[in-house]
């Protein structure tokens, strides 16, 4: 195997991708467009001096849809690539002293932080996946929009604008049906992929678990077997618990870490609150926190932490969710 010698940083943005080449500690820098043809700028660049699939690292921070796309491109090509949780560079900054902060700059970090840390390579979810979370995310916009629309036309009412009550019912109704739309491609999509429907079968197995909420944590995590335990699933979550104590002064209430998948940890919010009340095993759970002086709202969050133990539970063994297995494990574990 060669040795890495080269990395590379990338500082992602929506039109353009800089660049920032790191080799025996000497930077060299470009400034490509964030596009199919700057793309393959980008490896010519690179292999025109001397960095090469085998020799390289390629780090940036994940942004989404702009950073995955020019990543998928170069994972299709060979290259080695990390996407990083913005968290992680912060905090490299902050270690380093940073005082500045451009594009060009941000760039030399991810190569810095590529070349001392070396974070595990990045692999794209199946085409599946990514088609899903596209639906997904695009449901969850209309949802949001038609929320939105619903709190100005009880405004409207407020002030008793009849005409523009009507028309935001227009638009209410308009996106009713575009929910309801996308939602059965969604379950067509589902009922397409073999594997997708069978997770999600697997999922909704659990009490709390809805058809909703399963293709939701199949978009956003994509296959659940790909971490090693349980704890590894929380804690991409931002569902593990968060201890703050430090000698005899400090003493912070444990709280969920937060670091993690957003969308995906809010996706398992109120299916945590119906868990509470039609699940046996998070029942139990429940009220043994309650009982030992746990918040209420802290016990939701021990609840979405069992519910991601569940999903990881269920989709490795390829088994239904069982109440009855599930209450001695839970009973053993502690809460947050």
């Amino acid at each position: 195997m060669n040795e890495l010698r080269c990395f590379i940083g990338i500082d992602v943005a929506k039109l353009k991708l800089d660049l920032a080449l790191l080799v025996n500690g000497k930077y060299k820098s470009k400034v490509v467009a964030n596009t199919r043809e700057g793309h393959l700028q980008l490896q010519q660049w690179l292999l025109d001096r001397d960095a090469t699939p085998a020799n390289s690292r390629l780090c940036m921070e994940a942004t989404g849809p702009y950073s995955e796309t020019v990543a998928t491109a170069l994972v299709d090509r060979g290259w080695p690539v990390s996407i990083v949780n913005p968290a992680r560079i912060k905090g490299f900054a902050q270690s380093e002293l940073s005082r500045n902060k451009t594009d060009a700059v941000d760039a030399a970090l991810l190569a810095r932080f590529c070349s001392v840390m070396q974070p595990e390579c990045w692999t794209p979810p199946p085409a599946e996946y990514r088609t899903l979370r596209a639906w997904v995310d695009r449901l969850q916009a209309l949802k949001d929009i038609q929320q939105q629309e619903k709190n100005r036309q009880e405004a409207a009412l407020a002030m008793q604008q009849a005409a523009l009550v009507d028309s935001i019912q227009h638009h209410l109704d308009w996106l009713a049906q575009e929910i309801a739309r996308i939602a059965q491609d969604i379950d067509d999509h589902l009922d397409h992929h073999r594997g997708l429907k069978r997770d999600a079968a697997l999922m909704t197995s659990i009490p709390g678990i809805g058809n909703t909420t399963a293709a939701k944590m199949l978009a956003y995590v994509g296959d659940v077997r790909r971490f090693e335990s349980a704890k590894a699933l929380a804690a991409w979550l931002g569902v593990s618990p968060r201890q703050r104590q430090s000698g005899s002064s400090v003493r912070g209430r444990t709280m969920l870490s937060r670091t993690g998948h957003r969308s995906a940890r809010t996706a398992l919010y109120m299916p945590a609150l119906v868990a509470r009340r039609h699940n046996s095993a998070l029942q139990a759970f429940g009220e043994r926190l309650r009982a030992n002086g746990l918040a209420p709202k802290a016990v939701v969050g021990a609840a979405m932490r069992k519910l991601a133990h569940l999903i990881f539970g269920v989709v490795r063994s390829g088994m239904p969710f069982d109440a009855q297995m599930a209450m001695p494990k839970l009973d053993v574990q502690d809460g947050i």
